[in-house]
């Protein structure tokens, strides 16, 4: 009985979730009314109360949720080792995390997004990976790490709104694939499409002429 019940409270905040999404692309959050989101649901209004108080704390809790599995998907990169200086698994990860999320993802990057989200993601993000950069690359400054970051959380958000925009046909493995080559390599990401060789070897500057 119990399991039922779980069950059916997961599909629940489900419907609410999804039906809350589809309306928040539409409009902003404080045109929201709680009743139009239990018609949508197919829902009663005692339904919603038993999970939420109103439209901010569902809308709050959604963006708990999708927090704490970022923070889990971001997690292994302050266990990477000296060598292991692409952790694709890890951009996966990452990827695989936004994917799951894609209706909130969605949302955020949409006129009525909650920016204020958005920018708690990135700011999570910089942390993990300034920390972990500063050891894997002792060299580099914290200003570099930090306008480093900057760039390419920039270009992560241009990807994934790309990604989102073509319904995410594209595999996870594929995009964490091609957002760590373009973090790694820049142009040369583009320049090494016609020769599959050593991924670390930097193209030449076709440009250039031989003495």
């Amino acid at each position: 009985m119990s399991a039922k019940k779980d069950h059916r409270t997961r599909v629940t905040k489900m419907l609410i979730r999804h039906t809350f999404t589809d309306l928040l692309r539409q409009k902003p959050i404080q045109s929201i009314s709680i009743k139009e989101l239990c018609d949508g649901a197919g829902i009663n209004r005692g339904t919603f109360y038993a999970h939420y108080t109103n439209i901010y704390d569902l809308l709050e809790k959604i963006e708990a949720e999708m927090l704490s599995d970022f923070q889990v998907a971001l997690e292994p990169l302050l266990q990477a080792q000296e060598g292991d200086l692409t952790p694709l698994k890890v951009t996966t990860s990452i990827f695989q995390c936004l994917k799951d999320n894609a209706d909130i993802c969605t949302v955020t990057l949409g006129p009525y997004g909650d920016k204020k989200f958005a920018a708690q993601l990135i700011n999570l993000g910089r942390e993990r990976c300034i920390e972990s950069y500063s050891s894997l690359f002792s060299g580099a400054t914290h200003k570099e790490l930090e306008f480093f970051y900057a760039f390419v959380s920039a270009g992560c958000i241009g990807l994934l709104q790309k990604w989102l925009d073509e319904g995410m046909s594209s595999s996870v493995e594929e995009v964490a694939e091609m957002s760590e080559n373009m973090m790694m390599y820049g142009i040369g990401f583009l320049q090494q499409k016609g020769k599959r060789g050593n991924p670390g070897d930097c193209p030449k500057n076709t440009s250039s002429h031989s003495s």
